[in-house]
């Protein structure tokens, strides 16, 4: 015999009681609520004849699955714990056939205050453990980032922003929502991963203030879930955006602070090479500079790091050659044209092997430098690099390869009137016309 249930009750009063005409309510309040939540997943949920015989004639030994649940809720507007509860207390046909004694007796007998609903505890239980992200999706935003770091040096950041800002809204748009720890600790190192790529990008793009921004949200959101290592590489992509918007003590001092609450820690490597030794570099701290890039060729071998020049935008440690590759920066900038030659001719090899070409450039640029400031320069080597570098990168500018192609151009005033100076001038100037390196020259000057 079917049980009067609070659901059996709303659906008469709606005459909802055939499968067809309960199912395309059911279906309306399930695209409703997909709409409501940025659920789509909601929009495909519907109810078969036996669901629907089931659920009108109060035969659940368990509540629907949580999904189901949320669709009733919002279509009938009670709560699933009501809808089903009489299935569980008893029938009240049945209540009244009862013989007025036997009645009696189960009233003398009074609840048990501490006793609870089993229904209660199943539905509370599921509302705890409810998800709007899944596995599937959680997988999904993770090979989406690794897609964008891996395809970084070659689609460049212009390309690739709005693909990694999409990443971002919606694991922050789950973030609104209800999971548990585990699959929330994942969507906050997701959202914080995602904000890093994009500071990082908004260094190459020239945007300095945002890229502070982005690497400041995803440094707090990798420090709420304790993690790390993401936490660490947050911080040296703010150091490295500080560095290039020519803060280099602060860069120096969030690099330092960084190494210093995990001095081993494989993302230290970066944090010393990249972060520390390049903006000591620029100050003219020449011992502080030897020992940085020291400590992180320890770290190193420590952490047994690749010997190739790892992809500049990676998660994973520095490998060695970018290591050096950073060295060689600093050295420029203390002035130090024979370690520079002798640290570029080291990688030369794994350099122009790498697929990076905006490595090939930087180097390039930082060899043609130092070229310049030997004792007796060779102005037209110097030159020549500084033309192959800009025709590297082509099409796709980013602020660190116009900053230093722009210092080369300075530093070669004195032979203005040198051929080839004039003719890495002219090819400079074509370059830097691009509406994206004329973005860049103005967010530096």
């Amino acid at each position: 015999m079917p049980r009067t249930t609070l659901l059996r009750q709303l659906l008469q009063q709606r005459h909802l009681t055939t499968h067809e005409a309960f199912a395309a309510q059911y279906e309306r309040a399930a695209a409703r609520l997909a709409e409501l939540d940025r659920d789509p997943r909601l929009a495909s949920l519907q109810v078969s004849p036996r669901q629907f015989d089931r659920w009108y004639g109060g035969e659940l030994l368990t509540l629907p699955r949580p999904d189901a649940c949320r669709v009733l809720e919002h279509m009938l507007g009670r709560p699933v714990s009501e809808l089903f509860s009489m299935a569980y207390d008893g029938d009240s046909a049945h209540d009244r056939d009862e013989e007025p004694s036997t009645r009696q007796a189960t009233s003398a007998s009074p609840p048990r205050e501490d006793d609870e609903n089993p229904l209660d505890i199943v539905t509370r239980t599921r509302q705890l453990t409810a998800s709007n992200a899944d596995d599937a999706t959680l997988a999904f935003l993770d090979l989406s980032l690794e897609g964008i770091a891996s395809r970084y040096e070659q689609d460049g950041p212009y390309a690739l922003r709005p693909q990694t800002r999409q990443v971002r809204q919606l694991a922050h748009t789950l973030l609104d929502g209800r999971q548990p720890p585990r699959t929330r600790r994942e969507l906050f190192r997701l959202a914080a991963r995602a904000s890093g790529l994009l500071g990082y990008m908004a260094v190459n793009t020239g945007d300095f203030a945002l890229s502070e921004a982005y690497c400041t949200e995803a440094r707090d959101l990798s420090r709420e879930i304790g993690d790390l290592d993401t936490d660490l590489w947050a911080c040296g992509t703010l150091s490295f955006s500080l560095y290039y918007a020519g803060r280099y003590d602060e860069a120096d001092a969030c690099a330092a602070a960084a190494v210093e609450r995990a001095p081993r820690h494989a993302q230290c490597i970066r944090l010393l090479a990249n972060g520390r030794a390049r903006a000591l570099g620029k100050t003219g701290d020449r011992r502080a500079v030897e020992q940085a890039i020291g400590e992180a060729l320890h770290l190193s071998d420590l952490h047994e790091a690749p010997v190739g020049l790892t992809a500049c935008i990676s998660f994973e440690p520095y490998g060695r050659a970018r290591t050096l590759a950073n060295a060689v920066t600093s050295h420029v900038a203390l002035r130090n044209a024979a370690q520079v030659l002798r640290d570029a001719e080291h990688i030369d090899d794994l350099v122009e092997h790498s697929t990076s070409s905006w490595s090939r450039s930087l180097v390039r640029l930082d060899v043609a430098t130092a070229l310049l400031q030997q004792r007796t320069p060779d102005i037209d080597h110097a030159m020549a690099l500084g033309r192959e570098a800009l025709r590297l990168c082509g099409g796709t500018p980013i602020s660190s390869v116009y900053q230093r192609s722009r210092d080369l151009h300075e530093q070669a005033g004195p032979w203005r009137d040198h051929p080839a100076v004039r003719d890495y001038g002219d090819e400079f100037r074509t370059w830097s016309s691009q509406p994206a390196a004329l973005a860049m020259a103005s967010s530096a000057s």
